[in-house]
């Protein structure tokens, strides 16, 4: 009889314990997030990292080095650049314009700078290519380095008086620059952007693909370009 009156005891706790009230739940109180250098969505953020890189390296953040407004300006003009000498090229492609494109050059006559491994040389199109791209980085870095009067100056210069005080005044655009309609600098710095993450988005695309970037970009495009 023992054990049936434990197992009634039991049973008679259980159903009164399913009718008791419950015990209040134990609260756990929060922190409030707190803001990370590394949020990016942060307005403060690129402020921050442009002035700790100030306090670090003054003699290099005095002549325009390291993250900066012109630099991200810089950077995006050459991206846009390179979706239009990108598109340019995929239409010369498509349309026979280079002479004898797949052609590798011959290596007694150009030498082994033009040597991919061993004795296997780039083709006439990646030759054209590659000096039309070098052509224009050179044109680029002159014009970093010697300026002109209406340019924007990547490389500041602290002799130029108003102009580098009016360069350095320049304020960061923030993770989303205001709206503004026309021929704006907000503008220009949204293109930039776009055509950066443009640039590196094509490039992925054609490494996961195993595909050369003309053939992604003419793919994206419909099979306009050829």
């Amino acid at each position: 009889m023992a054990p049936l009156r434990t197992l009634a005891a039991l049973a008679l706790a259980g159903s009164a314990s399913a009718f008791a009230p419950n015990a209040p739940l134990a609260t756990k109180t929060v922190a409030p997030a707190s803001e990370s250098s590394l949020n990016v969505f942060n307005p403060s953020t690129f402020n921050n990292a442009v002035a700790d890189w100030e306090a670090e390296y003054p003699q290099f953040a005095k002549w325009g080095w390291g993250p900066s407004v012109q630099a991200e300006k810089w950077n995006g003009r050459h991206a846009m650049f390179g979706w239009v000498f990108i598109c340019a090229t995929a239409y010369a492609k498509g349309h026979g314009l280079i002479p004898d494109a797949d052609v590798p050059l011959d290596l007694k006559e150009w030498g082994t700078l033009a040597t991919i491994s061993g004795k296997n040389t780039i083709t006439h199109e990646r030759a054209i290519i590659l000096i039309a791209n070098v052509h224009c980085f050179m044109v680029g870095l002159m014009a970093t380095i010697c300026p002109t009067g209406f340019s924007d100056p990547l490389l500041l210069d602290p002799l130029q008086g108003e102009a580098y005080e009016k360069a350095k005044a320049t304020e960061p655009y923030g993770v989303m620059p205001a709206m503004k309609m026309g021929l704006t600098e907000e503008a220009e710095i949204m293109n930039g952007r776009m055509a950066m993450m443009g640039l590196i988005t094509v490039t992925a695309t054609a490494f996961l693909e195993n595909k050369p970037i003309l053939d992604v970009v003419n793919e994206w495009v419909g099979g306009a370009y050829y």
